[in-house]
Protein backbone atom coordinates (compact mmCIF):
# COMPACT_ATOMS: atom_id res chain seq x y z
CA UNK A 1 0.00 0.00 0.00
CA UNK A 2 1.64 3.47 -0.70
CA UNK A 3 1.61 6.29 1.13
CA UNK A 4 -0.92 8.02 -0.96
CA UNK A 5 -3.40 4.83 -0.89
CA UNK A 6 -3.22 4.96 3.43
CA UNK A 7 -4.11 8.65 3.33
CA UNK A 8 -7.10 8.00 1.12
CA UNK A 9 -7.92 5.11 3.32
CA UNK A 10 -7.32 7.28 6.71
CA UNK A 11 -9.34 10.31 5.62
CA UNK A 12 -12.44 7.55 4.43
CA UNK A 13 -12.20 6.11 7.84
CA UNK A 14 -11.76 9.24 9.63
CA UNK A 15 -15.09 10.95 7.64
CA UNK A 16 -16.97 7.50 8.22
CA UNK A 17 -16.17 7.56 12.33
CA UNK A 18 -17.18 11.69 11.97
CA UNK A 19 -20.50 10.66 10.38
CA UNK A 20 -21.63 8.12 12.87
CA UNK A 21 -20.41 10.15 16.20
CA UNK A 22 -22.60 12.81 14.51
CA UNK A 23 -25.50 10.65 14.00
CA UNK A 24 -25.10 8.85 17.80
CA UNK A 25 -27.21 10.59 19.67
CA UNK A 26 -30.26 9.39 17.29
CA UNK A 27 -29.58 5.96 17.65
CA UNK A 28 -28.82 5.81 21.51
CA UNK A 29 -29.87 5.59 24.94
CA UNK A 30 -29.51 8.79 27.38
CA UNK A 31 -26.48 6.21 28.98
CA UNK A 32 -25.11 6.04 25.89
CA UNK A 33 -24.78 9.56 24.77
CA UNK A 34 -23.17 9.97 28.21
CA UNK A 35 -20.75 7.68 27.86
CA UNK A 36 -19.87 8.92 24.37
CA UNK A 37 -19.52 11.99 25.45
CA UNK A 38 -17.66 10.81 28.84
CA UNK A 39 -15.14 9.43 25.33
CA UNK A 40 -14.87 12.80 23.88
CA UNK A 41 -13.44 14.32 27.23
CA UNK A 42 -11.00 11.55 27.83
CA UNK A 43 -10.04 11.35 24.44
CA UNK A 44 -9.52 15.34 24.83
CA UNK A 45 -7.14 14.68 28.04
CA UNK A 46 -5.01 11.53 26.43
CA UNK A 47 -4.24 13.69 23.40
CA UNK A 48 -2.83 15.96 25.34
CA UNK A 49 -1.09 12.95 27.24
CA UNK A 50 0.02 11.51 24.29
CA UNK A 51 1.58 14.83 23.07
CA UNK A 52 3.83 14.56 25.81
CA UNK A 53 4.69 10.79 26.31
CA UNK A 54 4.15 9.91 22.83
CA UNK A 55 5.78 12.84 20.81
CA UNK A 56 8.19 14.76 23.05
CA UNK A 57 8.91 11.63 24.99
CA UNK A 58 8.27 12.95 28.18
CA UNK A 59 6.72 10.57 31.17
CA UNK A 60 4.10 12.32 33.10
CA UNK A 61 2.03 10.83 35.46
CA UNK A 62 0.07 14.18 36.59
CA UNK A 63 -2.51 14.35 33.87
CA UNK A 64 -4.97 13.44 35.87
CA UNK A 65 -4.58 16.00 37.91
CA UNK A 66 -4.71 19.19 35.05
CA UNK A 67 -8.05 17.53 34.27
CA UNK A 68 -9.33 18.28 37.94
CA UNK A 69 -7.23 21.63 37.88
CA UNK A 70 -9.63 22.14 34.62
CA UNK A 71 -12.74 21.05 36.54
CA UNK A 72 -12.68 23.36 39.38
CA UNK A 73 -11.44 26.10 37.65
CA UNK A 74 -14.59 25.65 35.40
CA UNK A 75 -17.42 25.48 38.47
CA UNK A 76 -15.78 27.88 40.81
CA UNK A 77 -15.53 30.55 37.34
CA UNK A 78 -18.67 29.44 35.84
CA UNK A 79 -21.06 29.42 39.54
CA UNK A 80 -19.43 32.84 39.78
CA UNK A 81 -20.78 34.33 36.79
CA UNK A 82 -18.14 33.98 34.61
CA UNK A 83 -19.00 32.82 30.67
CA UNK A 84 -18.48 29.70 29.55
CA UNK A 85 -15.62 30.59 26.97
CA UNK A 86 -14.41 32.82 29.06
CA UNK A 87 -13.89 30.05 31.84
CA UNK A 88 -12.69 27.58 29.30
CA UNK A 89 -10.30 30.27 28.38
CA UNK A 90 -9.04 30.88 32.01
CA UNK A 91 -8.75 27.24 32.38
CA UNK A 92 -6.24 26.38 29.55
CA UNK A 93 -4.03 29.74 30.62
CA UNK A 94 -3.79 28.00 33.90
CA UNK A 95 -3.05 24.94 33.28
CA UNK A 96 -0.38 25.35 30.55
CA UNK A 97 1.21 28.20 33.17
CA UNK A 98 1.37 24.94 35.57
CA UNK A 99 2.32 22.93 32.87
CA UNK A 100 5.49 25.14 32.16
CA UNK A 101 6.56 25.04 35.57
CA UNK A 102 6.10 21.31 36.06
CA UNK A 103 8.31 21.15 32.74
CA UNK A 104 11.43 22.26 34.77
CA UNK A 105 12.09 18.84 36.35
CA UNK A 106 12.13 17.67 33.34
CA UNK A 107 15.21 19.54 32.57
CA UNK A 108 16.93 17.86 35.02
CA UNK A 109 15.78 14.39 35.56
CA UNK A 110 14.13 11.95 33.01
CA UNK A 111 12.17 8.88 32.71
CA UNK A 112 11.11 6.65 35.66
CA UNK A 113 12.59 10.06 38.28
CA UNK A 114 10.47 12.44 36.09
CA UNK A 115 7.52 9.74 36.68
CA UNK A 116 7.99 10.06 40.26
CA UNK A 117 8.07 13.77 39.75
CA UNK A 118 4.82 13.93 38.25
CA UNK A 119 3.35 11.62 40.67
CA UNK A 120 4.30 13.65 43.88
CA UNK A 121 2.45 16.55 41.78
CA UNK A 122 -0.47 15.07 41.24
CA UNK A 123 -1.02 13.70 44.82
CA UNK A 124 -0.30 17.27 46.09
CA UNK A 125 -3.11 18.51 43.46
CA UNK A 126 -5.19 15.74 45.49
CA UNK A 127 -4.73 17.26 48.66
CA UNK A 128 -5.21 20.90 48.19
CA UNK A 129 -8.83 19.69 46.42
CA UNK A 130 -9.77 17.39 48.88
CA UNK A 131 -8.26 19.85 52.06
CA UNK A 132 -8.79 23.35 51.36
CA UNK A 133 -12.27 23.72 52.13
CA UNK A 134 -12.28 27.67 51.39
CA UNK A 135 -11.75 26.79 48.00
CA UNK A 136 -12.73 24.03 46.81
CA UNK A 137 -15.46 22.76 48.76
CA UNK A 138 -13.83 19.72 50.24
CA UNK A 139 -15.48 16.56 49.75
CA UNK A 140 -18.80 18.15 49.80
CA UNK A 141 -18.17 18.90 46.48
CA UNK A 142 -19.78 21.91 44.25
CA UNK A 143 -23.08 21.75 42.14
CA UNK A 144 -21.99 22.84 38.08
CA UNK A 145 -24.67 23.67 35.57
CA UNK A 146 -24.33 22.88 32.21
CA UNK A 147 -22.95 26.01 30.13
CA UNK A 148 -24.80 28.28 27.26
CA UNK A 149 -22.82 28.58 24.99
CA UNK A 150 -22.86 31.70 22.37
CA UNK A 151 -27.04 31.66 23.07
CA UNK A 152 -27.17 27.75 22.76
CA UNK A 153 -28.29 25.60 26.06
CA UNK A 154 -26.95 22.49 26.69
CA UNK A 155 -28.77 21.13 28.99
CA UNK A 156 -29.94 18.35 27.09
CA UNK A 157 -27.68 15.04 26.94
CA UNK A 158 -27.37 15.68 23.29
CA UNK A 159 -26.69 19.26 23.24
CA UNK A 160 -23.81 18.84 25.64
CA UNK A 161 -22.42 15.10 23.32
CA UNK A 162 -22.33 18.10 20.56
CA UNK A 163 -20.20 20.91 22.53
CA UNK A 164 -18.20 17.85 23.69
CA UNK A 165 -17.59 16.19 20.23
CA UNK A 166 -16.81 19.91 19.12
CA UNK A 167 -14.30 20.61 21.12
CA UNK A 168 -13.10 17.09 20.31
CA UNK A 169 -12.78 18.54 16.17
CA UNK A 170 -11.05 21.40 16.85
CA UNK A 171 -8.31 20.32 19.82
CA UNK A 172 -7.56 17.28 17.00
CA UNK A 173 -7.08 19.69 13.76
CA UNK A 174 -4.88 22.06 16.26
CA UNK A 175 -3.07 18.78 17.32
CA UNK A 176 -2.66 17.48 13.63
CA UNK A 177 -0.88 21.06 12.62
CA UNK A 178 1.55 21.19 15.31
CA UNK A 179 2.56 17.49 14.58
CA UNK A 180 3.18 18.11 11.04
CA UNK A 181 4.74 21.65 11.95
CA UNK A 182 8.32 21.87 12.54
CA UNK A 183 7.55 21.94 16.33
CA UNK A 184 6.03 18.41 15.93
CA UNK A 185 8.91 17.36 14.16
CA UNK A 186 11.22 19.06 17.11
CA UNK A 187 9.04 16.52 19.32
CA UNK A 188 10.11 13.92 17.49
CA UNK A 189 13.55 15.17 17.75
CA UNK A 190 13.64 15.19 21.39
CA UNK A 191 11.81 11.90 21.97
CA UNK A 192 14.34 9.79 20.09
CA UNK A 193 17.85 11.46 21.01
CA UNK A 194 17.65 14.49 22.88
CA UNK A 195 21.42 14.89 22.75
CA UNK A 196 21.53 14.70 18.43
CA UNK A 197 18.38 17.15 18.92
CA UNK A 198 20.14 19.30 20.35
CA UNK A 199 23.47 19.29 17.85
CA UNK A 200 21.30 20.03 15.19
CA UNK A 201 20.51 23.37 16.65
CA UNK A 202 16.83 21.89 18.68
CA UNK A 203 16.25 24.41 21.61
CA UNK A 204 15.94 21.18 23.76
CA UNK A 205 15.10 23.00 27.06
CA UNK A 206 12.24 25.32 25.40
CA UNK A 207 10.73 22.21 23.45
CA UNK A 208 10.58 20.00 26.19
CA UNK A 209 8.64 22.76 28.41
CA UNK A 210 5.86 23.35 25.41
CA UNK A 211 5.30 19.46 25.48
CA UNK A 212 4.60 19.81 29.19
CA UNK A 213 2.59 22.84 28.79
CA UNK A 214 0.66 21.95 25.97
CA UNK A 215 -0.39 18.15 27.32
CA UNK A 216 -1.43 20.18 30.53
CA UNK A 217 -3.86 22.87 28.87
CA UNK A 218 -5.12 20.38 26.99
CA UNK A 219 -5.46 18.26 30.76
CA UNK A 220 -7.22 21.46 31.43
CA UNK A 221 -9.43 21.72 28.26
CA UNK A 222 -11.25 18.13 29.21
CA UNK A 223 -11.81 19.01 32.68
CA UNK A 224 -13.72 22.05 31.73
CA UNK A 225 -16.11 19.33 29.65
CA UNK A 226 -15.74 17.28 32.56
CA UNK A 227 -17.44 18.92 35.21
CA UNK A 228 -20.53 20.04 33.60
CA UNK A 229 -20.70 16.51 31.98
CA UNK A 230 -21.56 15.19 35.79
CA UNK A 231 -22.86 18.34 37.14
CA UNK A 232 -21.17 17.87 40.27
CA UNK A 233 -16.98 17.69 40.50
CA UNK A 234 -15.33 16.88 44.33
CA UNK A 235 -11.99 15.59 44.53
CA UNK A 236 -12.66 12.08 44.59
CA UNK A 237 -12.33 11.69 40.23
CA UNK A 238 -9.03 13.29 40.52
CA UNK A 239 -6.98 10.59 42.19
CA UNK A 240 -4.08 8.94 40.69
CA UNK A 241 -5.71 6.30 38.96
CA UNK A 242 -7.28 8.69 36.79
CA UNK A 243 -3.58 9.58 35.75
CA UNK A 244 -2.88 5.62 35.62
CA UNK A 245 -5.61 5.60 33.29
CA UNK A 246 -5.22 8.40 30.59
CA UNK A 247 -1.69 6.66 31.04
CA UNK A 248 -3.22 3.49 29.86
CA UNK A 249 -5.18 4.86 27.08
CA UNK A 250 -2.33 6.04 25.35
CA UNK A 251 -0.49 3.10 25.82
CA UNK A 252 -3.15 0.68 24.31
CA UNK A 253 -3.79 2.53 21.63
CA UNK A 254 -0.45 3.01 20.82
CA UNK A 255 2.00 6.42 22.11
CA UNK A 256 3.13 8.41 19.34
CA UNK A 257 0.19 7.46 16.78
CA UNK A 258 -2.27 10.28 16.09
CA UNK A 259 -5.44 8.43 16.48
CA UNK A 260 -3.77 6.68 19.63
CA UNK A 261 -5.65 8.18 22.12
CA UNK A 262 -9.05 8.06 20.65
CA UNK A 263 -8.68 4.64 20.14
CA UNK A 264 -7.43 3.66 23.91
CA UNK A 265 -10.28 5.96 25.33
CA UNK A 266 -12.53 4.01 23.46
CA UNK A 267 -11.54 0.96 25.26
CA UNK A 268 -10.78 2.70 28.61
CA UNK A 269 -14.52 3.98 28.38
CA UNK A 270 -16.49 1.15 26.66
CA UNK A 271 -14.68 -2.04 27.50
CA UNK A 272 -15.67 -1.92 31.15
CA UNK A 273 -19.31 -1.43 29.99
CA UNK A 274 -19.11 -4.23 27.93
CA UNK A 275 -18.09 -6.69 30.44
CA UNK A 276 -20.28 -5.29 33.00
CA UNK A 277 -22.11 -9.23 32.57
CA UNK A 278 -19.54 -10.25 34.30
CA UNK A 279 -20.47 -8.52 37.89
CA UNK A 280 -17.33 -8.53 39.83
CA UNK A 281 -15.08 -9.81 38.02
CA UNK A 282 -15.16 -7.41 35.08
CA UNK A 283 -12.09 -5.66 36.36
CA UNK A 284 -10.14 -8.73 35.96
CA UNK A 285 -11.02 -9.90 32.54
CA UNK A 286 -10.45 -5.84 31.47
CA UNK A 287 -6.88 -6.15 33.50
CA UNK A 288 -6.33 -9.55 31.56
CA UNK A 289 -7.35 -7.69 28.20
CA UNK A 290 -4.15 -5.11 29.04
CA UNK A 291 -1.83 -7.42 30.25
CA UNK A 292 -2.15 -9.88 26.98
CA UNK A 293 -2.05 -6.89 24.89
CA UNK A 294 0.92 -5.01 25.67
CA UNK A 295 3.10 -8.42 26.51
CA UNK A 296 1.84 -9.19 22.87
CA UNK A 297 2.26 -5.88 21.35
CA UNK A 298 4.30 -2.68 23.69
CA UNK A 299 3.37 0.02 20.68
CA UNK A 300 -0.62 -0.62 21.85
CA UNK A 301 -3.31 -1.81 19.31
CA UNK A 302 -1.98 0.91 16.15
CA UNK A 303 1.49 -0.50 16.68
CA UNK A 304 0.13 -3.74 15.65
CA UNK A 305 -1.20 -2.12 12.39
CA UNK A 306 1.85 -0.40 11.63
CA UNK A 307 4.19 -3.36 11.73
CA UNK A 308 0.99 -5.26 9.31
CA UNK A 309 1.31 -2.34 6.99
CA UNK A 310 5.33 -2.09 7.42
CA UNK A 311 5.41 -5.88 6.43
CA UNK A 312 3.26 -5.86 3.51
CA UNK A 313 4.99 -2.99 1.99
CA UNK A 314 8.29 -5.22 2.17
CA UNK A 315 6.62 -7.54 0.40
CA UNK A 316 5.60 -5.92 -2.07
CA UNK A 317 9.15 -3.96 -2.44
CA UNK A 318 10.29 -7.70 -2.20
CA UNK A 319 8.37 -9.20 -5.04
CA UNK A 320 8.82 -5.81 -7.47
CA UNK A 321 12.85 -6.66 -6.91
CA UNK A 322 11.98 -9.89 -8.16
CA UNK A 323 10.20 -8.97 -10.76
CA UNK A 324 12.85 -6.63 -11.99
CA UNK A 325 15.39 -9.16 -11.36
CA UNK A 326 13.52 -12.01 -13.23
CA UNK A 327 12.91 -9.25 -15.99
CA UNK A 328 16.72 -8.20 -16.63
CA UNK A 329 17.25 -11.83 -17.07
CA UNK A 330 15.08 -12.39 -19.81
CA UNK A 331 16.44 -9.26 -21.26
CA UNK A 332 20.07 -10.53 -21.60
CA UNK A 333 18.76 -13.61 -23.07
Amino acid sequence: MTVSQRLVLTALAASVAAGLLIAAPFLLSRYGVYILSMWCVMSIAAIGLNLTLGYAGQVSLAQGAFVGIGAYAAALLTGAGVPFPMALLAAVVLCFAIGWLLGYPALRVQHHYLAFVTLSFSTLVFLVLRNEEWLTNGVVGIVVERPTVFGMATDRPAAFYYLCLAVLGLVSLLTLGLIRSPWGRAFLALRENPIRALSLGIDTRRYTLMAFAIGSALGGVAGVLYAPLLEFVDPTPFTLVLSFNLLLMVVVGGAGFFFGPFLGALIAVLLPEWLRFAQGFYLILYAMFVMALLAWSPSGILGILDRHLARRSAQAASAARAASVAQLKEQAQ
